[in-house]
């Protein structure tokens, strides 16, 4: 960017041009601004080139229609280049070219954070008590009022800290009128609305017509912050008309002595101006302390045929210079805490809660009064469990992990009934566990669609084994039946070898889903805590 700078003042000078303005220009994002070319010897008659020397070198001018200068946000008419939202994107060198003269602006974009903004397009008024005022808005930087399909609408103040539009016009102008306001300048173009907005400072000044006696700082209730164990001096000023008028401090309501050495003290001093004689009472704190902070402090004018008047400031601790970075790092810090750790449980939460169930020797607190872990239902498949695999499955569950199993084959009564076994497994265990089997299922095989119902209703924790190219066919009732339960429950994959032994992934995932068993662990993998119930 400086290269293109350089390369640019270098060629205005080759080319003879012998007239070079520069114009700083600075503006608020998302506000419009119009960069006026103005009228130089030996540039009449000539063409107006705009050109931009941003991030992209554009001729204005020559090169592009005004289609394309409108999708990128820019009007040129006459002798404005016109910005319709200004971005950072804008930002950068602009500069006008007539014949031999040449006048160049500097955009600067503030997107109003860190007060970046407090010094720029702010002016000053003057006002004086008692007298009528009226503020006036800026002309600076706006559209010609002939630029094509655009109309200027009716100007709008506020006074900082106050929501309500504020009349321009004071017919009577007191000292509580003083402070910032703003004036926003309105455009109407191509159905859009776009804004310039002014800072104006009103200063009150007293009326010296008047020969009354005034305070002109500070103002009623002003904070001043200060840093502690520093030395502080503020200066309360007032004009006055009789050598018999007095400004002074008091803290709280004791009057302040003019002795340099106490602590905390004042000094005045006279001179005479235009408007009068001025008094300034200097408020001195040697070294500021947590007391000072605590006070109010008020300065009087005491003046001859007039009542007397005051104000009253107040003291706060400026914030240290590295306590607003190391709040901001710290909550950063936690942040990334926060994220970090969210992220490896969300990664790991299946590990995290089997370690701890089997580091703890963690059992399930509560079984509702059932007396089995888990029913192992089984269900016919193409592609399901062989007998090796159903058998694995069962010894694993109760042999390794401690799970108390009711099945058809071991649970059944005699003399009861399939479908009184399969019901009274159900109702007896915390968990069903449906399993695909290629080999015969036996007699409860057919119960499954009678049963899913059932399942659903009594709310059991279902866990639902699927081979890895099981695909279930759409037709008949028993897939009907399969699908419902799928859903209502957790889905495990089996994938024959790679699941046959207790420390693959197929066991962390069915153990995780299942409740912990109700009885301590045959086989413990750790030495326990005395009394682990305690501790889970």
């Amino acid at each position: 960017m400086m290269a293109v700078k350089i390369l640019f003042l270098l060629s205005i000078l080759l080319t003879g041009v012998f007239s070079l303005r520069r114009t700083e220009v600075h503006i608020k994002a998302g506000e419009m601004v119009a960069l006026w070319c103005p009228h130089q010897k030996g540039s009449y008659g000539a063409k107006l080139i705009w050109s931009s020397h941003t991030a992209h070198e554009l001729d204005l001018s020559s090169n592009m229609s005004a289609d394309e200068l409108s999708r990128m946000g820019v009007l040129v008419y006459g002798r404005n280049l016109v910005i319709l939202s200004a971005s950072v994107n804008h930002q950068g060198n602009y500069s006008c070219s007539q014949g031999n003269a040449s006048s160049q602006f500097m955009l600067t974009v503030y997107t109003g954070q860190s007060g970046e903004d407090e010094d720029w397009n702010t002016y000053s008024a003057t006002c004086f008590t008692q007298e009528s005022c009226t503020l006036h808005c800026p002309d600076v930087n706006i559209p010609d009022v002939n630029t094509p399909n655009m109309t200027s609408n009716d100007i709008i103040w506020h006074k900082r800290g106050e929501s309500l539009p504020q009349d321009s016009y004071f017919s009577s102008v007191t000292e509580n009128d003083h402070g910032v306001y703003t004036c926003t300048r309105s455009y109407l173009y191509h159905q859009l609305i776009y804004n310039i907005t002014f800072k104006v400072m009103l200063v009150i000044r007293p009326n010296i017509i008047s020969g009354q006696s005034v305070l002109l700082s500070p103002h009623m209730d002003d904070v001043f912050h200060v840093a502690l164990d520093s030395t502080v001096v503020i200066e309360c000023t007032a004009v006055i008309y009789s050598d018999f008028d007095e400004v002074f401090w008091l803290s709280g309501s004791s009057f302040l002595e003019r002795d340099n050495n106490l602590p905390v003290f004042y000094n005045y001093t006279r001179e005479s101006n235009a408007e009068g004689m001025k008094m300034t009472a200097s408020l001195v704190f040697k070294k500021v302390t947590k007391e000072d902070l605590r006070k109010s402090y008020t300065c009087k004018l005491d003046a001859d045929d007039q009542p007397s008047s005051f104000v009253r400031i107040t003291l706060a601790q400026k914030a240290s210079p590295l306590s607003v970075p190391l709040a901001l790092g710290t909550t950063g810090i936690v942040m990334m805490i926060i994220f970090v750790t969210a992220v490896v449980y969300v990664k790991f939460k299946m590990n995290i809660a089997l370690f701890l169930r089997d580091t703890l020797s963690c059992t399930s607190s509560s079984s509702d009064g059932k007396s089995h872990d888990a029913f192992l239902m089984y269900y016919k498949s193409n592609t399901g469990l062989n007998n090796t695999e159903r058998e694995t499955l069962e010894s694993v569950l109760e042999e390794s992990f401690g799970y108390n199993l009711c099945t058809h084959d071991r649970n059944v009564s005699p003399g009861k009934a399939v479908a009184e076994t399969v019901l009274y497994c159900i109702e007896q265990s915390q968990s069903v566990v449906l399993v695909p089997t290629s080999s015969d299922p036996g007699l409860e095989a057919g119960l499954l669609k009678d049963t899913s119902a059932s399942l659903v209703e009594r709310q059991n924790h279902l866990v639902f084994i699927k081979f890895k190219s099981n695909q279930v066919s759409r037709s008949g009732s028993v897939p009907e039946a399969l699908r419902i339960l799928s859903k209502a429950g957790h889905r495990v994959t089996w994938k024959r070898k790679r699941s046959m032994t207790p420390s693959s992934l197929f066991w962390k995932q069915l153990r995780y889903h299942l409740p912990a068993p109700q009885a301590a662990r045959k086989i413990r993998l750790s030495p326990q805590p005395t009394n682990p119930e305690d501790i889970c």
